[in-house]
């Protein structure tokens, strides 16, 4: 693996904060104040949509505006001003104390919900629309700060929860908003009249919360604000292309909300025509897919072992294509009846499988989505980390706006909306594939990520001395195949190996490091020109400010015992130090893995008794303090390895 890390700045220390779990997260004043604001923000948009959808919809009369077309156009309105905004909001968010900037934007919030009662009250459609507009100027300004403002006060262990906390309470917020808009604007003769008062104390309710929110230096206060929002926008995808990673997952991200977009959107006539049930069946739908997301959300902290972990993108996108599929099958063939309601529907049977589906591709969205989040906030540069995130939101407008043309398209060609929903975890198949071959790295962690959960339990302990950032050595004994797929799982960073150019030779092992572009390495006097090369692009890593992995014995080891150390360590050290370079080195002992399917052992040679050690097999990494470059002899680093084994 050979992307470059484009970091700068510290990312607050998670061992400073230990807390069991995510949800301890809510009882922490650097992130509780944050959540509830977003909370009350992300309801208020929409308990103040879906109102004004169903109000212009079934309760009033507007010539100019026909039921069909309003949630149309309340759409199309609140999407504006990301397209139009997103750039400026991103330079703000990087210039300004994000402290400062989340209280302004909750003033303005409060402004907007007064104006928008007195349309409620009034009835007064195009002010209304003027507010629909202005509160997606309000996200627009909010989104940037929202995923800048984490990685400034969540250390690298919490990125992953905090980022499913967000996302889960975005989608319980986005329901509860559509839910309770929909009952108050039905109450007779004063529904409109209530919103108006919901809105302006959900707006009051966030501002009151934003205050407890801690300071958040601005990352590039010295920024001069380009106001020519095309331009910026320009510069902004240009800034996000310089790191492929960051930039094909900000691709991923943006076609997850294509995706995401095309069922909610369809979720009404999903419900009438597909599915023959009435409105309440159509909330359900919504209610059962914001449970998805929120679930599959939560679960990535658990699956990543509080790291980071892309590994989870391919098994998402996995689950998304399968159950989309599936939907398609589950829903054609229905018998046709009158619309049903809620207790009708949910009575029969065929409809089981039917949520099922919905709910299991919105959880697995959710496995998806947010390591990608997580991965952007961790890799993009602080300085300009926002303006990534706008970027991000200005690619989201254009595929959500792009999924209503293409799904329209579609269903004005004959198709159905299963048929539609068929296409689409086919075309997510493809996607997902296209992205993961052009970044190996998701490929690669999902390798690890299965290897260290299904073939073997892996524990490890010491990982807070992985390095976030900067150059380091890794130097771990030899007892495996699998070794480097096992330092990869236990890595929040892509690794660089140096291996024995014999293990190219591997099927499926040797295709798996080709990927990872992997440094073959071969003894001086067997192939001198590779065995340059080799400590070259080695020294190469560090100067990037990578992490670099070697197995100092040279060989797997063949009776379970560490063998000694050689020297290159020393040798490649010393090439990054002509540079400038003083790289760290962290030592590593894997343990319980002698025996396994892929070790070699003395009567017989690896991989030919798959079940010798049954299956699940408990293995584990002890990772040491990191030794200044100064200290890492071989000798001494053998001794530090011997010592981790034995502990």
């Amino acid at each position: 693996m050979n992307s470059v890390i484009a970091e700068a700045g510290r990312t607050p220390d998670a061992g400073a904060h230990e807390h069991p779990n995510q949800f301890a997260l809510l009882r922490q004043r650097r992130f509780a104040p944050f959540f509830w604001t977003q909370f009350c923000g992300a309801a208020n948009d929409n308990l103040f949509k879906f109102a004004f959808t169903v109000m212009v919809t079934y309760q009033l009369q507007v010539a100019w505006l026909p039921p069909a077309m309003a949630g149309l156009v309340i759409g199309a309105l609140f999407i504006l001003p990301f397209l139009l905004f997103s750039a400026t909001s991103g330079q703000l968010a990087d210039k300004l104390d994000k402290r400062r900037l989340i209280l302004l934007v909750k003033w303005l919030e409060v402004a907007i919900m007064v104006l928008a009662a007195w349309g409620f009250f009034r009835a007064h459609v195009p002010v209304l629309l003027a507010c629909t507009f202005l509160m997606g100027l309000h996200s627009t300004l909010f989104g940037p700060v929202k995923f800048a403002y984490l990685p400034q006060h969540l250390g690298e262990r919490e990125l992953t929860g905090g980022n499913g906390m967000v996302e889960m309470g975005t989608f319980v917020a986005i329901l509860l908003g559509n839910v309770a808009g929909g009952l108050v604007v039905a109450i007779p003769q004063a529904g409109a009249q209530w919103v108006g008062i919901a809105c302006i104390a959900l707006a009051v309710a966030g501002r009151l919360v934003a205050q407890a929110i801690p300071a958040s230096p601005a990352t590039d206060p010295g920024l001069r604000v380009n106001w020519n929002a095309f331009s910026e926008t320009w510069r902004n995808l240009k800034l996000a292309r310089r790191d492929v990673v960051v930039f094909r997952s900000l691709l991923g991200i943006s076609w997850m909300w294509f995706f995401g977009a095309v069922f909610l959107s369809q979720f009404p006539s999903f419900a009438r025509e597909v599915l023959h049930g009435n409105e309440q069946v159509a909330s359900l739908l919504l209610v059962v897919f914001s449970i998805g997301i929120g679930t599959g959300s939560l679960l990535c902290e658990a699956l990543s072992r509080r790291h980071v972990e892309i590994g989870l993108v391919p098994l998402g996108a996995f689950g998304m294509s399968v159950f989309a599929i599936d939907l398609f099958f589950a829903s054609r063939g229905l018998p046709a009846a009158a619309p049903l309601g809620l207790g009708a529907f949910v009575a029969a049977p065929a409809h089981w499988r039917v949520m099922a589906d919905l709910a299991l591709l919105s959880l697995f969205a959710g496995l998806y989505s947010v390591p990608m989040y997580a991965l952007i906030q961790l890799r993009a540069q602080p300085t300009h980390r926002a303006r990534i995130i706008a970027a991000n939101n200005i690619l989201n407008a254009l595929f959500m706006i792009a999924s209503s043309v293409i799904a329209g398209a579609l269903l004005k060609a004959g198709l159905g909306i299963p048929q539609v929903f068929l296409a689409l975890g086919i075309a997510n198949a493809l996607v997902a594939l296209y992205i993961f071959l052009l970044v190996p790295e998701y490929l690669l962690r999902f390798v690890a990520w299965v290897a260290s959960r299904l073939v073997y339990r892996f524990r490890v302990r010491g990982d807070e001395h992985i390095p976030v950032q900067g150059a380091a050595v890794l130097v771990c004994n030899h007892v495996s195949f699998v070794d480097a797929v096992l330092l990869m799982a236990a890595s929040p960073r892509p690794i660089h190996f140096v291996m024995d150019h014999r293990i190219f030779r591997i099927p499926v092992l040797g295709a798996l490091f080709r990927l990872a572009r992997a440094i073959p390495v071969a003894p001086q006097k067997d192939d001198p020109a590779v065995y340059e090369a080799a400590f070259e692009r080695a020294a190469q890593v560090l100067r990037e400010g990578d992490l670099l992995a070697i197995f100092p014995e040279g060989a797997i080891t063949r009776d379970g015992r560490l063998q000694p150390f050689k020297g290159g360590i020393v040798k490649i050290l010393e090439r990054a130090a002509q540079d400038g370079v003083q790289a760290t080195v962290v030592p590593m002992a894997l343990t319980n893995l002698w025996g396994s399917f892929f070790s070699r052992i003395e009567q017989g040679g690896a991989m030919v008794r798959p079940f010798r050690r049954g299956i699940f097999n408990r293995v584990g990494l002890n990772v040491g303090a990191p030794v200044p470059a100064a200290q890492a002899q071989p000798e001494a680093l053998q001794a530090r390895v011997a010592a981790l084994l034995a502990a």
